[in-house]
């Protein structure tokens, strides 16, 4: 019989799980603090530990790190009421098998067992995080696809494997490649971050690389590149899908050799920064239509992490929301702390191609014209209701008021979307592209290529 302890002080979840495994054979005790699970444990020496996180006393994740100390070899499933990255990173770095959410699903909970008893006898062991450490991000999120991220984030955090993250614009990239550094051993280096999209080739070259004087036309001085500014830290390469050929091979090489040579230098320089990449492109379709080289893809997704659109998480609006607003008011000294249901429903409704930033744009913007403590309708961009008529009706604007559709929002794609919205923030601006962008949350090479696609260039001015 399997010897499990369940620690949690609320006794009616203990006694449910208690009968729970008893009905699977398993041989449990039970214990209502960290102290007495130790206590326990100490004769009973449990293979599976089921860990509260919040308790009176110590707290499960003091408690995580002492029981892995006593029966290292013990397999411990977190539980909690809260939905907080940094305790699930803490937790999956402190050697936790997984993190489950209360109410606690039976069937959520027997998977993560049996995933855990699999890996009963195994050598292999989780990184330790020191006790008391404290790992900050702006991520939230409650959903599943969000809770394997952070359970990612916390299982590689402590190696050197090279990362390659996937999502669209505005979902977040970078702040997982910080939240992976931050929670690293590397925290106390430098997190250096280029945009692989944003500069031409030589330029990409010589900021990647760096070049020493004389290299090119105005290069009157020796400059280092990222991979030298990078040195004990880490480096992330964002949008690496738009890299050249040419830069794709001597990326290659660095991610092979470790080493690499300063433009217009002869010296081979050497690197140790860990490499995180992100993009926004299905790298592996560019693979096949020959536009990336399938040898530096293996290289980069040696550990692979997809981000979701917020599309497909709407239940995180719960968290984003106030997450977000909380940092608005400390940066615009604001004090909007409430919005009208209105409001949340315009929200859970739109299509979000912006993702998170679009949303925290939007935010910002509502902060910045709303005269009270509370964001009402009429602040958003009229875009955002016209698809509604259950909200349409409560907001006086002409803007509104004027546009219509000629059938129901849900006949309509994904693409005709983006389209009408893409289009309304166009003629709201002029068809000025950089202000374009920023409503958006999108860079100006991604705004391009969806104008080009959607036939909408003619609508810009610069």
């Amino acid at each position: 019989m399997t010897r499990l302890l369940i620690v949690d002080d609320d006794e009616a979840i203990c006694r449910m799980l208690e009968f729970h495994f008893l009905d699977d054979d398993y041989e449990v005790k039970i214990a209502h603090s960290v102290d007495e699970g130790m206590a326990v444990a100490t004769q009973f020496e449990p293979e599976l530990v089921i860990l509260d996180i919040r308790m009176s006393g110590k707290s499960g994740l003091e408690g995580l790190l002492e029981f892995k100390q006593l029966i290292p070899n013990a397999r411990v499933i977190m539980i909690t009421a809260f939905h907080d990255m940094e305790s699930t990173i803490q937790a999956m770095q402190g050697g936790a098998d997984d993190y489950i959410h209360k109410p606690i699903d039976l069937q959520e909970l027997d998977n993560a067992v049996n995933k855990a008893m699999k890996h009963l006898n195994s050598s292999d062991q989780e990184i330790s995080v020191e006790e008391g450490s404290i790992i900050t991000s702006a991520m939230v999120g409650s959903s599943d696809s969000m809770r394997d991220v952070f359970k990612t984030i916390g299982r590689v955090a402590g190696n050197t494997a090279t990362i390659l993250i996937n999502g669209e614009s505005g979902t977040g990239k970078e702040l997982v490649a910080s939240a992976i550094h931050n929670a690293s051993a590397r925290r106390d280096g430098p997190f250096v971050a280029i945009n692989c999209a944003a500069l031409v080739e030589t330029l990409l070259e010589s900021e990647m690389f760096g070049h020493e004087r004389g290299a090119f036309s105005g290069a009157v001085a020796q400059q280092k590149g990222k991979f030298s500014l990078a040195e004990n830290g880490t480096l992330f390469l964002d949008e690496v899908g738009e890299l050249s050929s040419t830069i794709q091979a001597k990326l290659l090489r660095v991610l092979q050799e470790k080493e690499f040579t300063p433009v217009g230098g002869r010296k081979v320089l050497t690197t140790n920064a860990r490499i995180i990449a992100a993009t926004n492109v299905n790298l592996r379709q560019a693979v096949e239509d020959g536009k990336f080289r399938e040898d530096l893809f293996y290289r980069l997704e040696v550990v692979n992490i997809k981000l979701p659109p917020l599309r497909d998480r709407i239940s995180d609006l719960q968290l984003l929301v106030p997450a977000l607003l909380h940092r608005i008011n400390k940066e615009l000294n604001a004090k909007v702390n409430r919005l009208t249901p209105e409001v949340m429903s315009a929200l859970r409704n739109h299509p979000w191609p912006g993702n998170v930033r679009e949303l925290e744009n939007m935010l910002t913007k509502a902060v910045a014209l709303c005269p009270s403590d509370c964001l009402t309708l009429d602040l958003l961009p009229s875009s955002m209701i016209v698809n509604q008529p259950h909200l349409a009706n409560k907001t006086s604007t002409d803007a509104i008021r004027e546009h219509h559709y000629n059938k129901p929002v849900t006949s309509y794609s994904l693409k005709e979307i983006e389209f009408e919205h893409i289009k309304r923030v166009l003629e709201e601006t002029g068809g000025h592209k950089g202000k374009a962008c920023e409503i958006l949350g999108i860079s100006r090479p991604k705004l391009q290529r969806m104008l080009v696609q959607l036939n909408l260039d003619d609508l810009t001015c610069n």
